[in-house]
């Protein structure tokens, strides 16, 4: 690949951010403290259609739960006056959401190190064309696909290419908003490359494994959240709706994808797609998995925000056939995360420790036949959720490095 034709491929996101701008509108928190109030909020949603940020769904608001939802200017001085008619307690985390999206990045630009800051999806190619291109030895970068809007899907093995046979899947950013999870990936890659030969651990792991690290899975989507909507989720391509733009990446795997909790709706936020592996997207890393099946022992991806270490099942309540060897790897791999900021995570299968969902990666990764699938919701807990400030990268990704070694470990142990 020709550093200039990748550079001409992904120029588009230099353009100067416009578009949706969120001024005065505010992000709510509110807990239900019994049935009514939940299926208040739920009622509030049938009506005003806003923006969940967790759950992500109406039908995932329960008591007890703590429910956070986006509302416009003009909804949100609607959603006070009902709140305090009904009684119902709330905060207001954020009175002003445009001055926390323009707050979220340092602009200062004070820290020196590369990745304690957010990167475009240019400065992300031109980082993993240039790993393949130092070292040789230890990276490929491969390109598993094209995008809706045609950009080159961008995937990097890392691993001893002698030695190491077995591989582990990791993905970011198939939400295009959650920011932080590329930035992971970013970090998992640039620490495991630059401490090769010099931690004991890492160089282990590196000569029996090959990570294939997906920085960004929804480039489409990632990049218009830099250029036009900074809370944009799905990717970007049109639907049978004129009105609504985009797919749910994570709804359109082809596990269990029109089962009770599927989404027709091409406006909303979890829209499944038209049919299972619909888009180009879905279907690039579907069929790399497919081809690499035999040698893949773990999926992984990674999401924000709320703080959890989840594995199968979304679909069913059902436990997995081997759901007492995911607990003990979840819990062993959030103890290693908790030592080091003493961060809380809770973990647990998807479908009861969260909410049901359809057509997910992870459950789709599992029954395909890779047994250790995994998915992290990283930081924080709703504090600033999507829009977590550049300072907190550092500390994320330094925790979450050390989860992902437990896990690998474990595999190695268990020699599978």
């Amino acid at each position: 690949m020709k550093l200039f034709l990748l550079l001409s491929t992904v120029a588009v996101s230099l353009s100067v951010p416009h578009g949706r701008r969120y001024d005065n509108e505010k992000l709510f928190h509110v807990t239900p403290k019994s049935e009514d109030e939940a299926q208040f909020i739920k009622y509030l949603d049938s009506t005003m259609k806003l923006d969940f940020w967790k759950p992500k769904y109406a039908h995932g608001v329960t008591p007890k739960t703590k429910v956070y939802f986006h509302a416009d200017a003009q909804q949100s001085k609607v959603i006070e006056k009902l709140l305090e008619q009904k009684r119902i307690e709330y905060k207001i985390v954020f009175h002003d959401l445009q001055k926390t999206i323009e707050n979220q990045r340092t602009k200062e630009r004070k820290y020196k190190k590369s990745f304690t800051r957010y990167h475009e999806w240019r400065e992300i190619a031109v980082w993993a064309y240039s790993i393949s291109l130092k070292y040789p030895k230890l990276a490929s970068l491969v390109q598993i696909g094209e995008t809706y809007e045609g950009r080159p899907m961008l995937l990097l093995k890392i691993g001893n290419k002698i030695s190491a046979k077995k591989g582990i899947f990791l993905d970011c950013g198939i939400h295009a908003r959650e920011w932080i999870s590329p930035a992971f990936c970013q970090w998992f890659v640039t620490e495991a490359i630059r401490t090769y030969g010099k931690d004991k651990e890492i160089t282990k792991l590196l000569n029996d494994f090959t990570f294939h690290v997906l920085p960004v899975f929804n480039i489409d989507g990632y990049v218009f959240s830099w250029t036009s909507d900074r809370l944009w989720r799905k990717n970007r391509a049109p639907t049978s709706n004129d009105k609504c733009i985009g797919t749910d990446l994570n709804r359109n795997f082809n596990v269990s994808w029109n089962g009770i909790h599927y989404d027709d709706e091409p406006c909303s936020e979890a829209y499944a797609g038209s049919d299972p592996e619909s888009e180009p997207e879905t279907e690039a890393v579907a069929s790399y998995i497919r081809d690499n099946l035999s040698s893949l022992k773990a999926y992984i991806s990674f999401h924000s925000f709320s703080q959890l270490l989840l594995y199968p099942y979304g679909y069913t309540e059902e436990e997995a056939p081997n759901h007492k060897k995911l607990d003990e790897v979840a819990k062993s791999a959030v103890s290693a995360l908790q030592g080091l900021y003493n961060t809380t995570y809770t973990y647990g299968p998807i479908a009861t420790t969260v909410y049901p969902v359809c057509g997910s990666s992870v459950d789709w990764a599992y029954d395909i036949g890779i047994k250790y699938a995994f998915v992290f919701e990283l930081r924080d807990e709703g504090e600033y959720g999507f829009l977590l400030p550049e300072h907190d990268i550092e500390p994320t990704c330094k925790e979450t490095m050390l989860a992902v070694k437990q896990i690998t470990n474990y595999l190695m142990d268990e020699d599978i």
